[in-house]
């Protein structure tokens, strides 16, 4: 299960005063191109990776096989929303935090940059006006022609209220006895109570839909996406369009076919029994199981152990299933189930040899319930591999429960999650999460966290975490010897870093090693809305204790952090308790920061070595120490190891000049480009 994991500083902010007010909110932010006449076109497609140049993000994150296209780049009769990163805003949560809004009648237009047949739109309509969603066409053609209709849904977007969250955007607050940012205060200890506008706090717009073409285009051509005239929708947000050539349907040869036990290709059928006949069989036989074209509902968990499940390829096998509400909770808190395919609990010895490739899981799951056990993939699988899934409309894609060791997930496409993506929790150790993509989460896209039992040895490499809604990119709970390297990350929305090391949710201790390497963030470094400062694209918390291993930052790149590129901070009631005692930066890229390089708001000291930086919005180093301003200088103490470009790293800073500003303004940065 998912233990309510609610920040120390309760979740904050509102924008939105009713449904409706979305329209305000898309429509109203520094919209940069208005109107009805097409933007003109190039007639050269601009492909992006995380809404940047391809080429400032080369080596870094996960090689993908689509082209990604922002449609604020694409000729469109429609309106440019953003650019914007205030949370609660659909410009806020878009990928490179613009997108393109359509009204019925409205198109946006995209040229093939190579030969494709299938095609995935991120978008987001309105909400219903009690909640719960809607549904609207969107009209697909190539070059005037092949024309299809795609139904967009809002069934599972659009969340409101504080944390754990509700579908209802005429809730009153979930939590009146937590301390409100909007008010500086406890509502429910406050005299006359304070009334909040609803919805409160509406987030989590975007969802994604997937299409196969039926033929194969060639690059050149014109993918026009358009809202037809009479849609139920007021308006249709376009944020990107990812295009790509699937291959044909894979077939296991010598694998035990789920057709032959029984299994319904159509899904109108149960096929959970008949794919457990063909499990217990293939493992008799030792042989994998096949699981061919076509949509198999699943509406509970499978239980999987030494044993290979195989599929035609994520674009033509589909796990599909319903959410169902338990007759009474189950012994672990779980009030409903879904589809999902769980290792044994590592209190029964977990599951070993499981092997899983080429095949969707897609869920049903509309709101976050932290005791439900509805995530695609769960339990405890030792000596296993992941790879090449995709996964969408879970709780969390992927949440292991350890101890367990030697998992592998790779190749993997996870998207609109309502939690994390991945969770390594409780002892899970000597694992690899390599070359995957993740978009839309409603909380850590990865995530190590050390409850009770230390990962360790585990290593996050060259994977894509875009537009977590909530919480960080990549973030380290505790743990021993973890390396993060070569990823890349963009757009965290709100309370959250794109790279984070947090000692807290009573994590286990750092210890050995703790390694990041090699990683770049964009549009990072939010501005928490309970403290109201500036977070880090990478940010150190020491919380529940020091972060006290052996910690090397080495060849990362912050580009355009919102606020600030490093942070380490400590909470204010331990700040005389715990530290970090001893960061390394080396090798390190700034470009463009809207406050500083370096905000240390603790105890402790960091080196730093050849760390260039331009384009910065304040002083260099906001250095705040442990808010306690001895005379002798701050708490935190800097290091200059030669070879820091920049002038950020002046000799008066050093080795630990107060220059606290709390809350110091944002200085936008231009936008990142190449490196001379």
């Amino acid at each position: 299960m998912i233990p309510s994991r609610v920040r120390p500083r309760v979740r904050a902010g509102a924008r939105a005063t009713a449904v409706a007010c979305a329209l305000l909110c898309l429509g109203q932010t520094a919209v940069t191109t208005a109107g009805a006449a097409p933007r003109p076109a190039s007639g050269t497609p601009v492909t992006t990776r995380a809404a940047l140049d391809p080429a400032l993000t080369a080596g870094r994150g996960a090689a993908v096989a689509f082209d990604e296209q922002e449609a604020e780049n694409a000729r469109s009769t429609g309106t440019v929303i953003g650019p914007d990163r205030t949370p609660y805003t659909l410009a806020s949560e878009a990928s490179g935090r613009k997108a393109v809004r359509l009204v019925p009648g409205q198109y946006v237009e995209f040229t093939l940059p190579r030969a494709a047949n299938a095609l995935t739109v991120r978008y987001s309509i309105p909400d219903a006006p009690g909640g719960g969603g809607i549904t609207a066409p969107l009209d697909v053609s190539v070059d005037g022609r092949d024309r299809r209709t795609m139904t967009l849904t809002s069934q599972y977007s659009w969340l409101y209220n504080q944390y754990p969250f509700t579908n209802d955007p005429g809730a009153g607050l979930l939590h009146p006895d937590w301390w409100l940012a909007e008010c500086s205060c406890v509502p429910a200890a406050t005299t006359p109570v304070p009334e909040f506008p609803k919805p409160f706090r509406p987030t989590r717009f975007y969802d994604e839909q997937r299409l196969l073409l039926g033929s194969t285009h060639r690059a050149g051509q014109k993918v026009r996406l358009t809202v037809p005239a009479g849609s139920p929708a007021a308006w249709t947000v376009i944020d990107l369009l990812d295009t790509e050539l699937v291959a044909p349907p894979h077939v296991e040869r010598g694998g035990v076919d789920v057709r032959l036990l029984g299994a319904d290709p159509t899904g109108r059928r149960d096929a959970a029994p008949a794919i457990e006949r063909a499990i217990a069989l293939a493992r008799r036989l030792d042989r994998p199981v096949y699981l061919p074209p076509g949509t198999f509902r699943v509406d509970r968990h499978i239980v999987v152990d030494d044993v290979t499940l195989v599929g035609a390829g994520n674009w033509h096998t589909v796990l599909k299933g319903r959410q169902v509400t338990l007759a009474e909770p189950a012994p672990d808190g779980s009030r409903h189930t879904g589809v999902g395919l769980y290792g044994k609990p590592a209190a029964e010895g977990g599951s070993r040899n499981v092997h899983l490739r080429g095949f969707t899981i897609d869920g049903d799951v509309r709101e976050r319930i932290d005791t439900d056990q509805v995530n695609a993939v769960g339990g405890a699988m030792s000596d296993s591999t992941i790879d090449g899934l995709h996964l969408r409309h879970t709780k969390v894609g992927l949440w292991f429960d350890g101890p367990m060791r030697n998992v592998k997930v790779t190749n993997t496409i996870i998207t609109d999650q309502i939690a994390d993506a991945l969770n390594f929790h409780t002892g899970v150790t000597d694992s690899l999460v390599r070359n995957n993509f993740i978009r839309n989460t409603g909380d850590d896209g990865i995530a190590l966290w050390s409850e009770k039992t230390a990962d360790a040895r585990n290593t996050i490499a060259r994977n894509t975490v875009q537009s977590p809604t909530l919480a960080n990119g990549i973030a380290v709970y505790g743990g021993a010897d973890t390396t993060v390297t070569g990823n890349l990350v963009a757009d965290p929305v709100r309370e959250g870093s794109g790279l984070h090391a947090g000692a807290r949710f009573g994590a286990e201790p750092f210890t050995g090693t703790l390694r990041f390497t090699d990683n770049t963030t964009v549009r990072a470094g939010t501005l928490d809305l309970n403290w109201r400062i500036g977070l880090g694209a990478l940010w150190f918390y020491a919380l529940d204790g020091s972060i006290d291993a052996d910690v090397r930052v080495t060849g990362d790149h912050y580009l355009d952090s919102t606020h600030n590129a490093i942070m380490l901070v400590s909470e204010y009631g331990v700040k005389d308790r715990y530290g970090i005692p001893s960061v390394h930066f080396k090798d390190i890229r700034v470009d463009g920061t809207g406050n500083s390089v370096v905000s240390a708001r603790t105890a402790g000291s960091a080196t730093f070595e050849n760390v260039d930086a331009r384009n910065v919005g304040a002083v260099g180093v906001n250095n705040c120490g442990s808010f306690n301003f001895p005379s002798t200088g701050s708490e935190f103490a800097l290091t200059d190891r030669g070879g820091n470009d920049g002038g950020w790293l002046a000799p008066w800073l050093l080795p630990n000049t107060i220059t606290c500003d709390d809350r110091p303004p944002v200085v936008a940065p231009p936008a990142p480009s190449p490196w001379s």
